[in-house]
């Protein structure tokens, strides 16, 4: 078999072939998958071994001691033979592995050969084909993730044992210092138990990846960015951990820990950074230090490791063993998230070349990932840009007489739960109807008493005496009428969705920034709907990431119907599917940045998983199989000990230390359409901001759009942002 290996006297790197290791009583032999380069730990080795033999003294004066104090016990001669003899010979590098059980060693009963693993220890999880991993040190992937993740699971666990080190709780604030693979898995470990983190680190393509991850703020150390982070989420305090990921010999890391930590903080070392504490700032407040060991408990301990003796789990919770199942059951259920650490992935016979290149700075990294023969090269994870809002905005004039508003489109939900609202409503004037027939046109007319009705937009787009434009029209035709409407300087209402593509999104927003007219409203009711806002306000705010379920009964729809136009009007949910999006985002409070998506057969009934930038997860269930007398849509949202629940906008209940229940609607669901208006025409004739943010709007339909691309790909699509 192959296998990575480092000359620490010369510095050669090479993959030499060597005998196939035994499997042995109390272990498995494991084929490798996949392997990660710790480009921190490893490429700190691979550099000493280049130095000249100065410098490797310089760097690791603990092993000059050493040396040292065998000169005094063994002589000159016998102890120089013994360091060249040590030097001039292959190490193995690596630590971190995902590979299938080919073996299975006597006393090992919970895998069989055929299992996938994930496996840990630098004598065991080394860059090699085939490795003998004992008992305690390796663990069974969860179904479903990626063997590439479960790759991660060693470093994964190293940065699991310094947040537990740091004993974080909920609403703390936490400084992650060093934002490179240990300090973005810190950072996001943190985010998932509800700390707000603010990390630090020179390198501004790190910051904004850590942002992306879940930091609150990133900053370069040396500037005002991060202080000034730490003051607005603290109020001056200081946080309450920090965590130091960085390496090398400069000590501002321990000095920046002292001067932004609160009184008595705690101060956890994950890294191998310089360490000279100022005692008067560490003194004064009394600041804790910790260091972190590893994967955890039992690391160094050989009856712990080769003799696979575990420790009573009512003495010692999270053993190295327990930590790296833990960190793989976090990246299964989606809270951690590696992928966008992965730079880049190499074959494994690449390993010299790859290793030089991240060496001498060719190959920028955060994770490097070897891909072992018999491995598919896998494709890159799909990605969907979410469009930027330009935008100059000019100020919005205000409307004193009575607001005149168009309608384009006048089909069943216009004339059954719009313009039934609108004609109703004081200081609102119908202005005109267009329509593409005629008839259809003079029956809105007559009906809910527009002024006038036409079947030329034009005329209604040039008229500047209209406010307003709502378009109302089959799917197909919103995001084209939405841009014209735009460009004619109209505030513009359209009917879900805005578009059904992401060129049609596109359209939309260049005319946005090439008219300066950013009123635009898209009809997402639900967030207006009083009982679920009632409900939300209840809920109150929350510290943690949330989960939420969301059941929408669809129901079957009848043969003929528009809907089922897919080749021109898109498929059923890209066309109501951002009603359900929007609602997630408002109650959780952020836009997604993923989208995972599964279908049944002829994608009728969709599975569809939203992760959003604090670990929080929406899973929305559309389904069109189910009973047409089950209610149409039920919710629950679950987060820090508190649980609200919607049934299809009929009743609402919070659970927590006292259960409120809403008094039940007997006859009406109310939807929100009614309060929606209502906060579309205040924007209109104040002026005002319009009810919804262009970028949630955006962001939603770009949401709703990556559904396909997800079912598409079988993968996450990551919502990229500008």
């Amino acid at each position: 078999m192959k296998q990575v290996v480092q000359n620490y006297k010369s510095g050669e790197l090479a993959v030499l072939d060597v005998p196939v290791p035994g499997c042995k009583p109390g272990g498995v032999l494991v084929r490798s998958a996949y392997s990660l380069i710790s480009t921190g730990t490893e490429l700190m080795k691979v550099s000493e071994a280049g130095m000249s033999m100065l410098g490797k003294a310089r760097s690791r004066p603990d092993q000059v001691a050493k040396v040292m104090q065998s000169v005094a016990t063994n002589g000159v001669p016998a102890t120089y033979r013994k360091v060249m003899g040590k030097l001039d010979s292959y190490t193995p590098l690596g630590y971190s592995l995902c590979g299938v059980v080919e073996q299975v060693g006597a006393g090992i009963d919970e895998v069989k050969v055929g299992d996938l693993v994930a496996c840990a220890g630098n004598e065991h999880a080394l860059h090699a084909e085939l490795n003998w991993v004992p008992k305690n040190l390796f663990t069974p992937v969860p179904d479903g993730l990626a063997p590439r993740h479960a790759a991660f699971g060693t470093v994964g666990s190293i940065a699991l044992q310094g947040v537990r080190q740091g004993e974080p709780q909920l609403g703390e604030v936490a400084l992650v210092i060093g934002l490179g693979l240990i300090g973005q898995l810190v950072v996001q470990l943190l985010a998932a138990s509800g700390v707000r983190v603010v990390g630090a680190d020179p390198d501004p393509v790190r910051c904004e990846l850590a942002e992306r991850l879940g930091a609150a703020a990133c900053g370069d150390p040396s500037s005002a960015a991060v202080e000034t982070a730490v003051a607005e989420l603290t109020g001056g305090h200081g946080v309450d951990q920090v965590y130091l990921a960085a390496g090398g010999g400069s000590n501002q890391p321990v000095e920046l820990a002292a001067r932004l930590c609160r009184d008595r903080g705690r101060v956890v070392d994950i890294g191998k950074c310089r360490l000279d504490l100022p005692w008067n700032a560490y003194y004064e407040k009394e600041l804790d230090v910790r260091f972190s060991r590893s994967y955890g408990p039992g690391r160094y301990d050989p009856e712990y490791e080769l003799e696979g003796r575990d420790y009573p789990i009512g003495y010692v919770r999270w053993t190295e063993r327990r930590n790296l199942a833990c960190f793989l059951d976090l990246l299964a259920r989606g809270r951690v998230d590696v992928e966008p650490l992965v730079s880049h992935v190499s074959d494994f016979d690449d390993a010299v070349e790859t290793y030089q290149r991240l060496k001498d700075g060719e190959l920028k990294a955060v994770a490097v990932l070897f891909r072992y023969p018999g491995q598919k090269a896998e494709a890159p994870a799909p990605v969907m840009e979410v469009p930027a809002v330009n935008v100059r905005r000019g100020p919005a004039r205000a409307v004193t007489a009575p607001l005149r508003l168009a309608f384009v489109g006048a089909g069943n939900y216009a004339t059954s739960m719009l313009l039934p609202l609108l004609a109703q409503r004081d200081g609102v004037e119908l202005s005109t109807v267009v329509t593409t027939t005629a008839l259809s046109g003079a029956n809105a007319q007559k009906k809910f008493g527009f002024a006038g009705a036409t079947t030329d937009l034009d005329a209604v787009l040039g008229d500047k005496s209209i406010d307003a434009v709502f378009v109302v029209t089959r799917h197909s035709s919103h995001a084209e009428l939405t841009r014209q409407a735009l460009l004619a300087g109209k505030t513009v209402f359209v009917e879900k969705p805005l578009a059904l593509s992401e060129d049609e999104l596109a359209g939309v927003l260049a005319a946005v920034e090439e008219s300066g007219n950013d009123r635009l409203q898209v009809g997402f009711n639900r967030r207006f709907a009083p009982l679920l806002t009632e409900a939300k306000q209840r809920f109150g705010t929350r510290s943690g990431p949330a989960h939420l379920r969301y059941l929408v009964n669809a129901g079957q729809l009848q043969h003929g119907s528009w809907y089922l136009r897919q080749g021109t009007e898109g498929t059923r949910f890209e066309g109501e599917g951002g009603h359900f999006v929007d609602t997630a985002s408002w109650l959780l409070g952020a836009d997604p940045v993923s989208v995972y998506a599964v279908a049944s057969s002829g994608n009728e009934d969709l599975q569809i998983v939203l992760r959003y930038p604090d670990g929080s997860t929406a899973t929305i269930s559309y389904v069109t199989s189910g009973a047409p007398g089950f209610p149409k849509e039920t919710l629950d949202l679950l987060a820090d000990g508190k649980v609200l629940k919607l049934d299809d906008f009929v009743r609402a209940s919070v659970y927590h230390r006292k259960r409120w229940v809403s008094s039940r609607l007997p006859k009406a669901r109310d939807k929100g359409q009614n309060a929606e208006l209502a906060a579309f025409i205040k924007a209109v004739r104040t002026g005002g901001p319009m009810p919804v943010p262009l970028e949630s709007l955006v962001a939603t339909t770009a949401a709703t759009l990556a559904v396909r691309t997800a079912l598409a790909g079988g993968a996450p699509v990551t919502l990229a942002r500008p």
